[in-house]
């Protein structure tokens, strides 16, 4: 595909300056929409009837969000959303296959022939390699931060995807630094963490006597963010009845507390974050259209530490540095080190905690060491645990580690519980996903996702035809 780029990354004095997207066009030839283009800008295009789509065709055998076409530097990628009726090419339904111009992409009753354009898009690069508490120095990471440099002084809403551990919640901590609110409250609230019957007074508030229990009057988190930042993390498991409440809130930027009728203006900005593919979710019903479209203006895609290995050194200075720097507050010039062995085998870990395991594993062996210089034995043991170990039995308090945030600790639990169930139940059902994903409840899509976040692989056996 190397024939074909989708970009091309520009490189002065072996450092990576600007990308370049090669311009595309989808031009639908068959179907209720016949004659309409869009003509591809961006990296990452989609399909489908919904208004979320960036090419929305009429065709009712088309799912919601049906496919999505991403430029790479290895060429332009169609992949299937887990589509209902599937995506053709030729005479094959795919899940993912390499494009080239001519491609003729059948969904529905609807052909859409890909083809090149005239033209180029530059995307802009951080010269910086970091952005607040956020480092890297690879090229997905500095287009992010570019992203972010910009973003922050607007009052956009942004969303931001990527797989649990990759660092969500401290681009929201970074927009909200190099926003105009840093001076005022950044509200941080866990849209997992709320039991359902109390969600609503947390996020809005609630009046005195509004129900058994509220003896006071009690401020919602919107109120709470006022003039600041309110950063809704996980808002894929915000409960369905309460969505059409958050989306009025964010269309008239005004709360109304529970058990009260006063509407009270609200002035503060929104950022909220997911590790589930919310586009899915609204195919399936289980998310609102109206507000994914209303939270996504702007939406941040956080590559896993995986796809990144180039960050990892910048990352374990950083981690030792900041852990030196609390260790021994007197002494500035006591510095840890990691040997290049070590340091190899950390960069070639799949990392499926993501930094946020990274970062566990350096501190760990830091607290632990007998030295200031950490080797494969100081650093692997914890890392290099299969991916599928069982999960532990015995008492809460071994999960208990201090100055481990709750978010965290439970985290570590779930994630290692999620790895053992799914090689249990691949390996139940010979590493078929279709099967796999029936009996779990889940999407193929889903369970496809969650195996390759903890190497976990299928047998090829769960494709649809």
């Amino acid at each position: 595909m190397s024939d074909n780029p989708g970009l091309t990354t520009i490189f002065v004095d072996k450092k990576a300056t600007k990308r370049r997207l090669k311009k595309a066009k989808l031009r639908v030839e068959e179907g209720p929409d016949a004659g309409k283009e869009l003509v591809m800008d961006r990296e990452r295009v989609t399909l489908g009837r919904s208004v979320i789509c960036d090419l929305v065709l009429a065709d009712k055998a088309v799912s919601g969000t049906h496919a999505e076409v991403i430029a790479t530097e290895r060429g332009f990628l169609l992949k299937d959303l887990e589509s209902t009726n599937g995506t053709r090419v030729g005479d094959l339904r795919i899940r993912e296959v390499w494009i080239k111009p001519g491609t003729v992409i059948a969904i529905g009753q609807t052909r859409i022939r890909f083809q090149p354009e005239q033209g180029e898009v530059e995307i802009e690069l951080s010269g910086e390699d970091r952005f607040f508490d956020l480092v890297g120095k690879s090229v997905r990471m500095r287009e992010i931060f570019a992203v972010l440099e910009k973003v922050a002084a607007a009052d956009l809403t942004v969303l931001i995807r990527g797989e649990t551990g990759t660092g969500k919640e401290l681009v929201a901590r970074a927009i909200h630094q190099a926003s105009p609110r840093a001076e005022h409250p950044l509200v941080v609230q866990d849209c997992s963490a709320i039991p359902k019957d109390l969600i609503e007074s947390t996020l809005f508030g609630h009046e005195r006597g509004a129900f058994t229990g509220a003896t006071d009057r009690h401020k919602g988190s919107f109120e709470q963010a006022e003039a600041g930042t309110i950063f809704l993390d996980e808002i894929g498991e915000l409960d369905l009845a309460l969505q059409p409440k958050l989306l009025r809130v964010l269309e008239n930027r005004e709360v109304k507390r529970v058990g009260g009728d006063k509407v009270i203006p609200v002035h503060c900005r929104v950022v909220a974050a997911t590790n589930r593919d919310l586009r899915q979710m609204v195919n399936e019903g289980t998310f609102r259209e109206d507000l994914y479209y209303r939270l996504s203006v702007v939406q941040v895609e956080l590559p896993a530490l995986r796809e990144r290995p180039e960050d990892v050194p910048l990352l374990v200075d950083s981690f030792l540095a900041d852990f030196a720097r609390r260790l021994f507050p007197d002494e500035p010039d006591k510095q840890f080190s990691v040997t290049p062995e070590a340091m190899t085998r950390l960069k070639g870990y799949p990392w499926p905690g993501n930094v946020r395991e990274l970062k566990n594993t350096i501190e760990r062996a830091a607290a632990m060491s007998d030295g200031m210089e950490l080797g494969v034995r100081d650093l692997m043991p914890s890392s290099q645990k299969t991916p599928a170990q069982p999960l532990p039995g015995g008492t809460a308090e071994q999960f208990v580690e201090e100055d481990v945030p709750f978010k965290e600790a439970k985290q570590k639990v779930l994630d290692t519980f999620e790895a053992a169930y799914l090689k249990a139940l691949l390996d139940k059902h010979g590493g078929n996903i279709t099967r796999s994903a029936q009996a779990a409840g889940l999407t193929r899509y889903h369970l496809r996702e969650l195996a390759k976040r903890y190497g976990v692989r299928d047998s090829g056996g769960g494709s649809s035809s």
